[in-house]
């Protein structure tokens, strides 16, 4: 006890271990197993088609990150790269189309597989998509087996629809 009345630990080391007291070792925490699943980036204006997008690809083994334009997908990849984008082409502040043609000239995001998910199937926006750089296109609303095959086509990946 010192002068002032707090209390202070004395600890003698020495007769530690003299006493053959079992010396507790640290260990670095196994490295956590890092989620082998595609993760796949969903951008839409629609919170339904995000919703229940997001919902089907993850019964299929894939995890999902989600935006609401392409504004907001540009923010999301900053955090984690995904391994493909579904990309609606009529979306407000930053549509589909603007957002692809930024990704392909980006070092960074530029190598990754793009599937335009839209209402509009007409020839007109499948060039400019085309132009753009994307990978794939499909119209809303959209067959999700083939969805999964078109990913699996462009991840290397084998998942199956359930």
């Amino acid at each position: 006890i010192l002068g002032d009345g707090r209390i202070i630990l004395i600890l003698d080391t020495n007769a530690l271990v003299r006493s053959g007291a079992p010396i507790v070792e640290i260990k670095d925490k196994a490295p956590a197993r890092a989620d082998e699943r595609p993760l796949v980036l969903v951008v839409d204006d629609s919170i339904t088609v995000r919703r229940v997008t997001e919902r089907i690809l993850q019964r299929n083994g894939m995890r999902v990150a989600t935006a609401k334009d392409g504004l907001d997908a540009i923010s999301v990849m900053q955090e984690q790269k995904p391994d493909v984008i579904l990309l609606d082409v009529e979306m407000p502040v930053k549509d589909g189309i603007q957002t692809l043609k930024e990704l392909r000239k980006s070092p960074r995001y530029g190598d990754i597989p793009v599937i335009m998910v839209t209402s509009r199937t007409g020839a007109k926006h499948r060039k400019m998509a085309a132009e753009a750089g994307c990978n794939g296109y499909m119209g809303k609303p959209f067959n999700f087996p083939l969805l999964v095959q078109d990913i699996n086509k462009l991840t290397g990946r084998q998942l199956s629809v359930t």
